[in-house]
């Protein structure tokens, strides 16, 4: 998901957004001929994410940039570890600091907190994924940061599965004059045999008529517990139950012990902190 291509071309806007006539502080400062060396450093513990679009972030800068980088995406490291280092242009490298740690940061946040829903839910079968509620012109990069943290991905787009949620219920019954059984059976009957078909409930009654239409997956919507353990044991197995809403690290625990197979987490990418790392300048 996370292709070269795409890494550059999210790098190069930003770039170009951050210096659009260059950068007039170290043109000003800074020698054209001056060298650096600068170490990325963590200023608190976490998990890594992001090495290739830190790199690609100072090659697209300059091509003269050397980055070594010494942890890999998911690994684990205290405060105070060296996560890179970067060599070249010195001009450059100023240039390329915000938009580099800006990305890093935010990737390596997003995989640490991942990390911390998975440890949460590890004694269980359930799954952490991901959402669409992902910044935009990101999401790859998001995306990819959550399975550096041991996450999973849902569906990637609107393009990639059909999600029938509330809204998209109450129009199609309404226009359509079938029951959600029936409307639903329609759907399946144009869908690829490859297309996943998932469909959201947010009460108990709505779940034999879903699984009626074949769904592969139901999800279980703003449920409470002991809803979500009804909802399990009424699937009985015939579809992937999936488990939203309501969900934080006080909560996902007991949710992942209803014997939900997935649990989709917004907060893994709407709502995560960016984790503090610097760029250090190395003076000898």
């Amino acid at each position: 998901m996370l292709t070269p291509q795409i890494i550059d071309t999210v790098v190069r806007a930003a770039l170009l957004e951050d210096a659009p006539w260059g950068d007039i502080t170290s043109e000003l400062l800074i020698p054209e001929t001056a060298y650096a060396t600068a170490r990325l450093v963590a200023r608190e513990g976490g998990v890594f994410s992001g090495g290739a679009v830190f790199a690609a972030t100072m090659t697209a800068t300059d091509p003269g940039i050397r980055t070594d980088l010494r942890v890999a995406d998911g690994e684990r490291f205290e405060a105070g570890a060296e996560l890179a280092i970067v060599s070249g242009p010195a001009r450059a490298v100023l240039q390329a600091e915000r938009v580099a740690l800006n990305l890093v940061q935010r990737m390596s946040g997003v995989a640490t907190l991942t990390a911390q829903y998975v440890s949460a839910v590890s004694h269980t079968r359930a799954r952490i994924v991901d959402t669409r509620k992902t910044t935009p012109g990101l999401r790859a990069f998001e995306r990819h940061a959550v399975r550096s943290g041991g996450g999973h991905n849902h569906r990637f787009s609107l393009s990639d599965a059909v999600m029938a949620k509330d809204n998209h219920l109450a129009v199609l019954t309404a226009q359509s004059g079938l029951s959600v059984t029936d409307a639903l059976l329609a759907v399946r009957a144009q869908l690829s045999h490859t297309t996943h078909l998932e469909v959201e409930v947010d009460r108990i009654d709505q779940v034999e008529p879903v699984l009626a239409a074949g769904v592969d997956t139901i999800m279980l919507d703003n449920f409470t517990v002991d809803q979500l353990r009804e909802g399990v044991a009424l699937v009985a197995g015939r579809a992937i139950v999936e488990a939203s809403g309501g969900v934080n690290l006080s909560t996902v625990r007991s949710i992942a012990e209803t014997g939900v197979d997935i649990i989709s987490v917004g907060a893994l990418t709407h709502s995560v902190r960016s984790l503090d790392l610097g760029l250090d300048v190395v003076v000898t």
